[in-house]
């Protein structure tokens, strides 16, 4: 039991591959919607970000072969659609997303579901070719289904009036545009198929977004188009407009204008094969692609977990994130070498000659204050005790004591402190404060 476990020990290398090849595996590609954050685009042409909602965040991939096809430049905090393959960021161990497409939320959707619905009618057999019925060759009496105040009515009879004036025109007046559209779009189709006074019906709608034609996108209408007894023309919006009503009729015209030249030529038979026969074509080439799309998606998903391109992906978003790392350390070197550069600056100008007899001139001014201050001082504190020690002196002086009414007797320059140093007829001199005096002794007492 020990032996088998310790067989069993993945290396980091090894279940980052495997965690990999069962995302791509289980997951496959998916749709995701989200709001973009964190975006770079770094020179390399690859894109980076993260997608994420209320609660959550993923980490996500589109390569420069891929994002050349959007058709706006995502920034942070747009609301997109991403179509794309779950997978793992072996280096980092990163849980990921590789985007193949984006497109804004809203159209994103839109065209999400065209393309489900699409699929799916083609998948019942509601687009193909052989279906699709030949127009008379010269119709008397047309059916319009359209909005009676719309430009395309207006270019159709402008277009009928100059081609064909004796062409008669039944219009079956209907909205083109919102939800209540639908309904009476069928409804129209409906009673042109009951009344049967036509040759040919012309549904028809100026230009608009994707947005303004989505009536024209409905399955019910879908349906009863497929189901009408009459041929039907549809003309809705401009060339570039292609609604899943121009798959399903019998003929899809460019524009309302042209498909009024298409149903008024002199040439109309050989023409209007010509058209049937291109769109079988395309039809048929469509449904070979779609099933060599299908098989060759099938191939990539398996040679994806063996092929280059992958680890190529992963080396190209390893370098971006190198890259963006290289960049940043050369910004910090830099921003340090000015750092250091200003102080360096700034202790050369301290040192600076002119500095330094600036600050020298100042430390010997102060020096010379402090001086003159110590002198002040030593001079005052001397002259202080001086006065003190001449107080003392003068304190201690026999002159000081004889301004007080005291004297001095001398005997031949000898203080006399006693009687007995003195005998009759000695001469002895008695000084005072103010002077001396003379005297002979007489009595000795």
């Amino acid at each position: 039991m020990q032996q088998e476990k310790l067989t069993n020990i993945y290396t980091v290398s090894r279940l980052t591959r495997h965690a990999r090849l069962l995302l791509e595996s289980d997951m496959g590609a998916i749709w995701l919607t989200g709001e973009i954050s964190n975006l770079v685009m770094p020179t390399s042409g690859h894109w980076y970000f993260s997608l994420k909602d209320s609660q959550s965040q993923l980490r996500c991939a589109m390569f420069r072969g891929n994002n050349r096809s959007v058709t706006f430049r995502p920034k942070n905090g747009d609301q997109v659609l991403i179509f794309g393959k779950v997978t793992l960021y072996e280096p980092r161990g990163d849980f990921q997303l590789v985007a193949q497409t984006l497109a804004p939320a809203g159209e994103g959707l839109l065209k999400q579901q065209f393309e489900a619905l699409k699929n799916a009618l083609a998948a019942e057999g509601l687009f193909d070719a052989v279906r699709k019925r030949p127009l008379p060759a010269h119709p008397a009496r047309i059916g319009i289904i359209s909005s009676p105040t719309g430009a395309a009515v207006h270019d159709i009879l402008t277009v009928l009036a100059r081609r064909a004036p004796q062409l008669e025109v039944i219009l079956y007046p209907s909205q083109v545009q919102g939800e209540s559209a639908v309904p009476q779009l069928i409804h129209a189709l409906n009673e042109a198929n009951r009344r049967n006074e036509t040759d040919l019906l012309l549904l028809a709608r100026g230009g608009g977004s994707l947005e303004d034609l989505w009536c024209f996108n409905d399955e019910r209408l879908v349906r009863a188009i497929a189901a009408s007894r009459l041929p039907v023309v549809s003309a809705v919006g401009h060339e570039v407009d292609v609604s899943l009503s121009d798959l399903v009729a019998d003929l899809r015209a460019p524009t309302p204008s042209a498909a009024a030249e298409l149903i008024s030529q002199d040439s109309g038979v050989q023409r209007r094969q010509w058209q049937q026969q291109g769109q079988r074509l395309a039809f048929s080439m469509q449904r070979i692609l779609t099933s060599q799309h299908s098989r060759l998606h099938q191939l990539q998903q398996r040679l994806d977990r063996q092929h280059p391109r992958q680890r190529l992906q992963q080396q190209s978003q390893q370098l971006d994130q190198l890259q963006l790392r290289l960049e940043r350390a050369i910004s910090r070197r830099l921003e340090q070498s000015q750092q250091r550069t200003k102080q360096a600056i700034l202790r050369l100008s301290h040192q600076h000659p002119g500095q330094r007899l600036i600050y020298n001139a100042e430390r010997l001014s102060t020096q010379e204050q402090r001086l003159h201050a110590a002198l002040n001082t030593k001079l005052n504190q001397g002259k202080h005790r001086l006065a003190l020690a001449s107080s003392r002196l003068h304190a201690m002086s026999p002159l000081a004591t004889l301004s007080r009414g005291y004297s001095i007797t001398l005997h031949n320059n000898t203080v006399i402190t006693d009687v007995s140093q003195l005998k009759e007829n000695d001469v002895i001199t008695t000084r005072l404060a103010n002077g001396q005096v003379t005297s002979r002794v007489e009595i000795k007492e």
